[in-house]
């Protein structure tokens, strides 16, 4: 009997290279929507280290700085939460990809496990009618020579 083989194997092996990369790709965006994160939290902790290192102070010039500072940092998240909501559509777009790739993997994945059932199928009937005929011959040899 001929060994099982899968005739889109090749498209198969493509569609997973594909699914693969789109999981790079993802990955990589996930990796700026964390990065840009971090930023953002690392903008939240120097306000508030501002905020306590400016309690109590009367310093004009230190107030001044502060409030500055304040805007600098304020300018700096809006800039970030920009970044950011940019970053999240570039990762749905990515995970959109990655769900199209899996549904085409998938789907020739259980095409490929169909056809590999039925073939299980065909080389156990072919198996069962060998060994049929090899009981059948016995049969008929024992009758020729007189044995039953």
């Amino acid at each position: 009997m001929k060994k099982f083989t899968f005739e889109l194997q090749s498209v198969l092996e493509y569609r997973d290279f594909q699914k693969q990369q789109a999981e790079s790709e993802l990955a990589q965006a996930l990796a700026v929507e964390t990065k840009i994160k971090n930023d953002l939290d690392t903008i939240a902790l120097q306000y508030t280290n501002l905020k306590l290192s400016m309690k109590g102070n009367l310093s004009f010039d230190e107030i001044y700085a502060a409030n500055q500072h304040y805007k600098l940092l304020d300018y700096q998240k809006e800039e970030l939460l920009k970044q950011l909501a940019e970053a999240n559509i570039v990762t749905e777009q990515k995970r959109e990809v990655l769900r199209e790739c899996m549904k085409k993997t998938t789907a020739l994945e259980k095409l490929k496990e169909q056809q590999l059932e039925e073939y299980k199928k065909e080389v156990q009937a072919v198996e069962a009618k060998f060994a049929d005929e090899i009981g059948t011959q016995g049969y008929f040899r024992k009758q020729q020579n007189g044995d039953l």
